[in-house]
């Protein structure tokens, strides 16, 4: 049994990036939630951005659980 160190370079480096990515866009969201609540702001600009980075964070997840789940994989990607 032989490990294939290629491809488990690219799964760490993809999940490394995924999981940057979610945090990132998460913590953006909470950001512009919390500009939202200043005084003196336009709220509806930074309550938009905040529900984009939510829904993307949502997208980016939503699509790891298709990738890893076989049934979903094979329904949805034709994987």
């Amino acid at each position: 049994m032989n490990i294939q160190w290629d491809a488990f370079l690219i799964v760490a480096i993809v999940t490394w990036i995924s999981a940057l990515f979610i945090v990132g866009a998460y913590s953006l969201g909470v950001r512009m939630l919390a500009v939202a609540e200043d005084d003196n702001r336009s709220t509806t600009l930074a309550k938009s951005a905040a529900y984009i980075c939510f829904a993307l964070c949502g997208a980016v997840v939503l699509f790891g659980i298709i990738l890893i789940v076989p049934a979903l994989s094979e329904k949805i990607l034709g994987i």
